[in-house]
């Protein structure tokens, strides 16, 4: 089948580019990726045919400059411009600029942009069209005892909406009438600065809300279809964390109705291309017919679209390219069915346990699972840069139900190996193997209830100690009298950190190849160690269990790195070296270390200055989130090694303390 376009522009990066470049070079289309300063190493970058550099590195300068994203379509060649998601995706602006530069946009109209665009007007165009939507008030007076008085009528609680907002920003929930003013004030301040709009709306809320939203697409010949619905609901703060589809406990006729109305909502604005309409659901029971909700329309590709694709066997980026091309939809709403289950978990680099603060930095490894298809952004030895979105990958599994795509999906969250960065892959395992959401009994509150439980930290375990100890020392099996020595067995003492915790143990080996690492709570025994490359394998304690591992080491500025990737977990674990004096320091908690790669704002110390432990020294930003850096231990300060306004990678250190007398 001839293409239908020669050579596309993709005005976007990461994980969603590298998507569209696959399927482009499947479809024999070539390709050109932009990109900024951050970004000139990157995934995308290399995937594609061609390359564009479009500025520094803030999105503002970059991937947000429109023009400059045309000017490197016409330079290079392109016919058509695919907007991917966030960025530029829904800006009707960008969509006349890119028409009228002679150019196609891969996607919607800007008029069906505009008209969903607003949340207020939507929902008036919806309801006029005979979509159910939310009870509430989306009206153009904003007077706050007015909006007090609607809120009293429509009954507490209530949920108040930025009208431009979008990805949770400017929501808040409000259950007193005596919160209300704050709330809305704060829910204003937050769409002005968010979306430069300070107006809002007031709906309903439901109690024990599920989030369903349904696939649809449009052609330029008047044609609508679905592709079934996804259940978002497991989210935290208003962010989608796993999504799947078909939606648990969906029933002939409730598909039907909630398909029928998103297929109207469509139909409503002329829609072209991919489009989502998102749903709130009332989930106290079983799902009704007359218990759903309009909530909004995304009018573009969404980042759970591979679920769809897992179910359907419909590749939605081809569907793009070939509607924004001017042909018909590939298939009719008969020829379209559901196979299967599929689940997909975005796996971010940041830490669970410390309010998922994002883990800028170096990937020093990654490997996925075979048990799931697996869209990625970044690949070993990428940065994660503090610019833009923390997202590594979206792992995708399906299976012949849900059961069994749930389990595939627990099995790739385990098996995938990240080194060098926090990142949030136990708390998708330990989400995914959650009871409420394995039988399919959830609404978007139970990340909420249950997050203690979610992010809880398990202490590093003597067995990825002593995996880590064998791989650091470069322990050889197969060395002439291995664990011999003339008067006693040979032994290794050993100073670890993990967890930013140091630790000391005897790693001891017996001739006879067994080892015995000590000095923890108990000795962890190791017999018939097994080390080939990467893995190393062994027998534990008495009832000779088998433990498997892969590990992966790097050098860092003061030590050792070592990943251990098992079964049911992934630890890093430093090995500092001794030489070093940061290492040295590092050991002895005399060090502050960078949490995350970003920008120095302000130092509050100098060099002989003495600190409490606990002292603030300074604050560092990174992915616009500001994190105070302390003093580990009271002391003098020894030497600073970074400058306000000096940026600065992950794990970089920057300020050395020494021990001072009183």
């Amino acid at each position: 089948m001839t293409p239908p376009f020669s050579k596309i522009l993709i005005a976007n990066r990461g994980e969603i580019a590298c998507r569209v470049v696959r399927t482009a070079r499947r479809m024999g289309v070539r390709t050109v990726a932009v990109y900024s300063d951050a970004d000139r190493q990157s995934l995308h970058v290399s995937l594609a045919d061609e390359a564009v550099h479009i500025g520094a590195s803030p999105a503002s300068e970059s991937y947000l400059a429109g023009h400059k994203l045309i000017a490197a379509a016409l330079a290079t060649g392109a016919e058509a411009v695919h907007p991917g998601y966030g960025f530029l995706s829904e800006n009707p602006g960008f969509v006349e600029a890119v028409e009228a530069a002679g150019l196609v946009f891969i996607g919607p109209s800007a008029a069906s942009i505009r008209a969903m665009g607003l949340k207020d007007a939507a929902k008036d165009l919806m309801a006029e069209a005979g979509v159910p939507i939310v009870p509430g008030y989306q009206g153009a007076k904003q007077d706050p005892d007015f909006l007090a008085a609607k809120a009293e009528r429509i009954g507490y609680p209530v949920l108040i909406k930025a009208r431009a907002g979008g990805g949770g920003k400017g929501m808040r929930r409000v259950d007193d009438p005596a919160d209300f003013r704050e709330a809305l004030a704060s829910a204003r301040r937050e769409g002005q600065a968010s979306f430069g709009d300070p107006q809002v709306l007031i709906e309903k809320y439901i109690l024990c809300p599920r989030h369903i939203e349904v696939q649809v697409f449009g052609d330029n010949h008047g044609n609508v279809v679905h592709l079934f619905e996804r259940d978002c609901s497991l989210q935290r703060r208003h962010q989608k964390v796993v999504e799947e589809a078909p939606a648990p406990g969906m029933t002939p006729e409730v598909r039907d109705a909630m398909t029928d109305a998103a297929v109207k909502a469509a139909r409503a604005v002329n829609y072209s291309g991919a489009g989502t309409i998102e749903f709130i659901v009332d989930g106290s029971g079983p799902l009704r017919a007359d218990g759903f909700w309009f909530m909004e329309m995304n009018t573009r590709l969404q980042v759970e679209h591979p679920v769809t694709e897992a179910i359907t066997g419909v590749d939605l980026v081809e569907w793009q390219l070939r509607i924004a091309a001017g042909q018909p939809l590939p298939l009719a709403q008969e020829a379209l069915s559901i196979s299967g289950h599929s689940f997909e978990a975005r796996l971010y680099a940041e830490d669970p346990a410390r309010g998922f603060l994002p883990a800028t930095g170096k990937v020093e490894h990654l490997a996925f699972s075979s048990h799931a298809r697996n869209d990625a952004g970044v690949c070993s030895g990428d940065h994660i840069s503090p610019f833009y979105d923390p997202m590594i990958a979206k792992i995708i599994s399906h299976g012949t139900d849900r059961r069994d795509a749930l389990d595939r999906l627990i099995l790739a969250l385990r098996g995938t190996h990240v080194a060098g960065t926090a990142t949030n892959a136990g708390f998708l395992a330990r989400l995914a193997s959650h009871k409420g959401f394995g039988d399919g009994k959830f609404d978007t509150g139970l990340i909420e209830r249950d997050l203690d439980g979610l992010t809880a930290t398990t202490p590093v375990s003597e067995i990825h100690l002593a995996i880590a100890a064998i791989a650091g020392l470069g322990i050889d099996l197969r060395a002439p009298r291995f664990g011999w020595r003339l008067w006693d067995e040979a032994f290794h003492d050993l100073r670890l950190v993990c967890d930013g915790e140091v630790v000391d143990r005897r790693l001891t080996l017996h001739s006879h190849g067994s080892m015995r690492l000590s000095g923890g709570r108990e000795d962890a025994v190791l017999g018939a160690v097994e080390i080939d490359g990467d893995d190393i394998a062994a027998r534990l304690g008495p009832t000779m269990s088998r433990v498997e591992a892969k590990v992966f080491l790097a050098r860092r500025q003061a030590g050792l790195l070592i990943s251990v990737s098992t079964s049911d977990m992934v630890r890093d674990i430093f090995m500092p070296d001794a030489r070093s004096g940061n290492g040295v320091a590092a050991d002895a908690g005399n060090v502050v270390t960078a949490p995350m790669t970003g920008v120095i704002i302000t130092l509050t110390v100098s060099e002989g200055d003495v600190v409490e432990g606990g002292a603030k020294l300074g604050i560092i930003e990174a992915m616009k989130m500001e994190t105070v850096l302390v003093a580990p231990r009271p002391g003098r300060v020894a030497s600073v090694k970074c400058a306000a306004g000096q940026a600065v990678e992950g794990g970089s250190v920057l300020i050395v303390l020494e021990e001072h007398a009183a």
